[in-house]
């Protein structure tokens, strides 16, 4: 756990260093938590109780739409905040799922300890608010990516952001996140160069 809470400390110095008081508070928050390959941690309808830090492995937030169609949205590895933030924040049954996609580690914190702390500490709630604004402004450019880009503009702009995911991530997932066909994925990675 002394590594995980290493990498977490990393990555909140990475958004907004903490005074070490502010710290040393936030880090007790944190607890370990494992799942399975192809586990659901957060199901729709479900509230999301926790804010996870992600130690091992990848996971997938997604959509299940009322003719089972299934929407990849957003995938979490290492170093990384995971959940379903909106249900989390604003207190509502999930609409999306997490699952995880290989065997997970996680440190993870009741969001209610997490909420008390930021009416506490507000360099950890600035902390809190920075981290959320980089993951709202992500979110928006993957929708201009969605609504604006073709099928190879979107591969090659997941590649620049994270060339690693291929390694990662099992290509009939990419090809939903990517909105698609398996057989048009299975094309762009046998013709698409950076």
């Amino acid at each position: 756990m002394e590594e995980a809470i290493l990498q977490l400390k990393q990555l909140v110095n990475a958004i907004l260093p903490l005074p070490e008081e502010d710290w040393l508070d936030f880090e007790q928050l944190w607890q370990p938590f494992s799942a399975k390959r192809k586990e659901l941690i957060t199901v729709a309808g479900a509230a999301e109780r926790y804010l996870y830090f992600v130690v091992e492995g990848v996971q997938r937030v997604y959509y299940f739409d009322d003719e089972g169609r299934e929407a990849t949205l957003v995938f979490t590895y290492p170093p990384s905040f995971g959940g379903v933030l909106d249900a989390m924040l604003l207190k509502k049954p999930s609409k999306y799922c997490y699952e995880t996609l290989t065997a997970s580690k996680f440190l993870r914190a009741s969001y209610i300890e997490v909420e008390a702390l930021m009416k506490q500490r507000i360099s950890i709630s600035n902390m809190m608010l920075l981290g959320l604004s980089a993951a709202t402004a992500g979110l928006l450019e993957r929708l201009v990516e969605v609504q604006s880009f073709s099928s190879e503009q979107k591969f090659r702009k997941l590649l620049q952001r994270s060339p690693h995911i291929l390694q990662l991530v099992p290509h009939k997932y990419l090809a939903n996140y990517l909105g698609i066909d398996a057989t048009n994925f299975s094309k762009l990675m046998n013709s698409v160069r950076l």
